[in-house]
């Protein structure tokens, strides 16, 4: 049975409002008791899996509530969970974890797509489920010896936050990503047609290859470059989309461009930069802000897609690349979050080793 646009629009709305206000809870309420906070959200959202089981059979009204329940299991938690990654890593090498994470969970994803092809749908639940569990048992035994890990400030306010010039600059360019990468996702989805469940499938391993490259380049030359090249291979992507959306090949050169972008943003703005930019303060709230825009227009695309034959896909593409190219100004004014005595040192690393190489190239000539 087709479920109504209007019943899709409601299930999405709720589901994506209640990730970004849970998540803005979670983030004012666990930081005092984080390990005992993240084990009930982890038991939690085992349970809501199992109770994903009952969707087929539940009336409208069941599923917005299954909806609801689902988007604050999914956000109450997310904020800790990466401030206690962040915690767990130090500046000089959170990018390179923060991309080794991310390419685990993007295999993880692909894990879970052949999963749903391959058992039912209470056999997929009860085994996601089982896994979620698995994770509540590592996650209690890994915080039975309780560490101090750094000295914490007390927590800061939203506000103020919002009124420091380094998070407006990377906060600023984020949302114009959030918002031209789901307002996009339905004009893509017509223009590439039967292809487009591949092209995502492709482009999730290309963004699990290059989020290991982006969280290594962002240790070793800093975010701030890889968020711009990001927003540049994006711009370049759309661009061409806009000019040659009608052959073919365009598809395996979006798709190339696309993983390697996400790839990069994947390792700074989901995992690294957000915990950079916390310094000394609890990073719940950090996280929070920078994952709103995020989830907060997830939701766009079944918004645009009733439209999205009307719109036309030149139009839609230039004003695309046109916002992300524009994006990258608040960037350039940005500072790096990478401590500069890292990135020096490194360098520095760099050209004694290049000075040794020539070197012995020239004792080997003479």
């Amino acid at each position: 049975m087709k479920v109504p646009a209007s019943i899709t629009l409601t299930l999405f709305s709720v589901y994506y409002i209640a990730i970004a206000c849970s998540g803005i809870f979670g983030a004012v309420l666990s930081p005092r008791k984080r390990e005992t906070f993240l084990a009930v959200w982890m038991f939690a959202g085992a349970v809501m899996t199992v109770l994903l089981i009952t969707i087929p059979r539940n009336d409208i009204p069941i599923n917005i509530l299954m909806s609801l329940f689902l988007g604050i299991v999914a956000g109450i938690g997310l904020p800790s969970c990466l401030a206690c990654f962040a915690d767990a890593t130090v500046v000089e090498n959170r990018g390179v974890y923060g991309g080794m994470t991310w390419a685990t969970i993007g295999s993880g994803i692909l894990a879970l797509a052949l999963l749903i092809n391959t058992f039912d749908l209470i056999a997929t639940f009860a085994t996601l489920a089982l896994w979620r569990l698995s994770g509540l048992v590592a996650f209690v035994f890994s915080t039975r010896k309780k560490k101090k890990t750094r000295p914490i400030r007390d927590l800061s306010s939203f506000s103020f936050i919002l009124h420091r010039r380094e998070v407006v600059l990377y906060l600023v360019p984020w949302i114009m990503f959030s918002l031209v990468n789901f307002a996009e996702a339905p004009i893509l989805e017509r223009v590439f047609g039967d292809f487009a469940v591949l092209v995502g499938f492709i482009e999730l391993a290309i963004t699990g290859l290059f989020a290991l490259v982006g969280g290594l380049l962002a240790d070793l030359v800093g975010r701030k470059r890889v968020v711009i090249t990001g927003f540049i291979v994006l711009g370049v992507e759309y661009a061409a989309l806009s000019l040659f959306y009608e052959v073919p090949t365009i598809l395996y050169v979006y798709t190339t461009l696309d993983g390697i972008a996400w790839g990069m943003f994947a390792s700074v703005f989901f995992m690294t930069l957000w915990g950079d930019l916390a310094g000394e303060y609890h990073r719940e709230r950090y996280y929070v802000l920078g994952g709103i825009p995020y989830f907060l227009a997830g939701f766009l695309p079944v918004i645009v897609k009733p439209y999205a034959g009307m719109i036309q896909t030149v139009t839609a593409f230039s004003l695309a690349s046109f916002f992300l190219f524009l994006a990258v100004l608040p960037l350039m004014y940005a500072p790096e979050t990478l401590p500069e005595k890292t990135m020096r040192q490194r360098e520095l690393g760099r050209y004694v080793q290049d000075a040794r190489k020539f070197k012995d190239k020239s004792e080997r000539r003479e």
